[in-house]
């Protein structure tokens, strides 16, 4: 066990600042069937098909990468679901030898008749985006009336033994008034609530977030028990709270005001198999370039050793003048 241990630390990946690198989000397309105003406007060009990764390509890359220390894997969009062949996809995935830990990360509106697959696959949890518990709120943002659809989904996935998460991006003047409602789902349900600040992307110059020290004050005015739970941590950046009220807990992922570049363990693939190596930066390689002029697996592998190394140091989202080489978020994968 101690050796086996031993062959995974010496495996990660490791940039020139000695962090780890062992979790990649997994972009399958760019398509949604939600236009979240701060996300994916309704006039957002699509890449076409021919350009987006076959889920042979995809695999093959995956296998590299977990040859190479990566062992946690979150398969993302746009909204995955979307994408014919998505579940089976997934299962091919867990079968990757090296690839321990595999979520998804989804807006739910075409979850409900792939939680029996999801299940029976052991599927390590869902992350399920929802910015309402209103389904009034919930059209406006997302310019679609599915909430209810969502919402029967949500509790299949429970139902059914599913570890579910609950991704909400609280923004002024729109849905900052249910940080509550949602801290309250977790008093009655194993839900893990996240709270994720607003991130500079999309249409967001129309918007402003709510930070993370203002959630927290709000949730500790009510929950005067809350405190740091160190025993509960993912492989991403959340931070997370319990209080002796909830049977879930609360997660704070605070990319703006409270940046965690200097522990970052991620880097992404997008949809047209570019490695992304941060989400503020261009940075990053041509994967699908690489794949379809015939490189070998030995020759990706040297390619994503040199570019991993060179992963910037921080973003700078929230600096004045700052430019970031960020696309519409539906493109990258979160």
């Amino acid at each position: 066990m101690g050796l086996f241990c031993m062959r995974k630390e010496a495996d990660l990946m490791m940039d020139e600042f000695g962090r780890k690198l062992d979790y990649m989000r997994v972009s399958i397309t760019d398509r949604c069937n939600l236009r979240c105003q701060y996300c994916m406007p309704e006039d957002l060009p699509l890449i076409s098909h021919l350009d987006i990764l076959s889920y042979e390509e995809i695999l093959r890359l995956c296998a590299v990468m977990a040859g190479m220390g990566i062992r946690n894997v979150k398969v993302t969009g746009g909204e995955p679901l979307t994408r014919k062949g998505a579940v089976p996809f997934i299962l091919k995935l867990k079968a990757l030898p090296g690839i321990e830990h595999i979520t998804l990360t989804t807006n739910a509106v075409l979850l409900n008749p792939h939680i029996e697959a999801l299940q029976q696959m052991k599927l390590d949890g869902i992350n399920i985006s929802l910015d309402t518990l209103s389904p009034v709120i919930y059209k406006k943002i997302t310019g679609r009336d599915e909430f209810h659809q969502v919402w029967l989904a949500l509790n299949s996935a429970l139902n059914a033994g599913l570890q579910v998460k609950i991704n909400c991006v609280p923004i002024k003047g729109i849905n900052e008034q249910e940080i509550l409602s949602f801290v309250n789902l977790a008093k009655d349900l194993p839900l893990n609530i996240r709270f994720i600040e607003l991130m500079p992307t999309g249409a967001q110059g129309k918007f402003m977030g709510v930070s993370s020290d203002e959630i927290i004050t709000l949730i500790a005015g009510k929950y005067l028990d809350l405190e740091p739970d160190p025993t509960k941590h993912g492989f991403g950046p959340a931070r997370y709270f319990k209080s002796n009220q909830l049977k879930g807990s609360i997660g704070i992922i605070s990319a703006i005001s409270n940046h965690f570049c200097s522990t970052c363990n991620r880097i992404r693939l997008t949809s047209e198999g570019f490695l992304k190596l941060c989400l503020y930066h261009s940075d990053g390689l041509d994967l699908r370039k690489m794949l379809r002029e015939g490189a070998r697996d030995a020759e990706i592998e040297t390619a994503v050793k040199m570019a991993v190394y060179q992963k910037p140091e921080r973003h700078f989202f929230g600096y004045e003048n700052s430019e970031s080489g960020i696309e519409k978020m539906s493109r990258i994968g979160g």
